[in-house]
């Protein structure tokens, strides 16, 4: 087994704004060079997070409500209050959702159903260049 690692860049508007990474990881995964193995996908930040959606526009829009819903972007929180950030839902969100996820590599190609997009999700109040961590363990 061997290890291939890279880290991308991806501009991501705030309040859960959910940014399709599906070809980069697909890139990487031919990058690598390897045809068998696992690719952890992980955000570096603590108001970000990694997961798999159908990206289309309604489903996008509908994943955004149920998190203000969960963790309301306008609601106070002692974080917020601690260092001025107003950023506690952020936090919230992200550590609820899980950082990172692991994608099987098969055949060369990440192994994701027909509708389903690599996906992070900017939870911060502001825009941000979201840095991603990528390592395969493979063949």
């Amino acid at each position: 087994m061997d290890i291939f690692s890279k880290e991308i860049k991806v501009e991501a508007e705030a309040y859960s704004d959910i940014v399709n990474i599906t070809e980069q990881v697909q890139g990487f995964a031919r990058e690598s060079g390897f045809s068998e193995g696992m690719i952890h996908i992980f955000p570096i930040g603590s108001t970000a997070s990694i997961s798999t959606i159908e990206f289309e526009p309604a489903l996008v829009q509908d994943m955004k409500d149920k998190l203000n819903d969960f963790a309301p972007q306008d609601q106070t929180t002692r974080h917020g209050e601690t260092w001025g950030d107003d950023n506690g839902f952020s936090h919230m969100r992200a550590t609820m959702m899980g950082p990172g996820i692991t994608v099987p590599l098969h055949e060369g190609e990440p192994v994701l159903g027909t509708w389903q997009q690599v996906v992070i999700i900017n939870h911060d109040n502001k825009k941000r260049t979201r840095r991603i961590f990528l390592q395969v363990i493979g063949k």
